[in-house]
C-alpha cells in the first residue's frame, strides 16, 4: 500500500496539491489499516488526511537544498526502466 508514496521534494515542476493529498491518503490508509473507512470513521479519516497533507506541504516548503531540482520525466523513465529489468524474466 505505501509503495505508492513517492518522494515529492525538489522536483521540477513542484508537487501539486493533488500529489501531496494522494501521498497523505496512502499514509493514513497504511497506519489506520482502512482502505475505505466505515461511515462512523469517515470524518476522522478525512480530517487525518487533510492534517497530514497540510503537514507535508508545510515540510516541503520549509526544506532547503543546494542540489538542482530533479526532472519528473527523467525520474519516471528511470523507474520504468528498472521495473522492466526487474520483471523481464517473469
Amino acid at each position: 500500500m505505501c509503495r505508492n508514496i513517492r518522494p515529492l521534494f525538489n522536483f521540477e515542476p513542484p508537487a501539486t496539491d493533488e500529489e501531496v493529498r494522494n501521498a497523505s491518503l496512502q499514509f493514513v490508509r497504511k497506519i489506520s489499516g482502512f482502505t475505505k473507512p466505515s461511515h462512523a470513521n469517515e470524518m476522522a479519516f478525512e480530517r487525518a488526511v487533510d492534517e497530514v497533507a497540510a503537514a507535508a506541504r508545510k515540510l516541503m516548503t520549509s526544506l532547503t537544498t543546494s542540489s538542482a531540482p530533479r526532472d519528473r520525466a527523467v525520474v519516471a523513465a528511470k523507474a520504468k526502466a528498472r521495473s522492466a529489468l526487474r520483471f523481464a524474466g517473469r
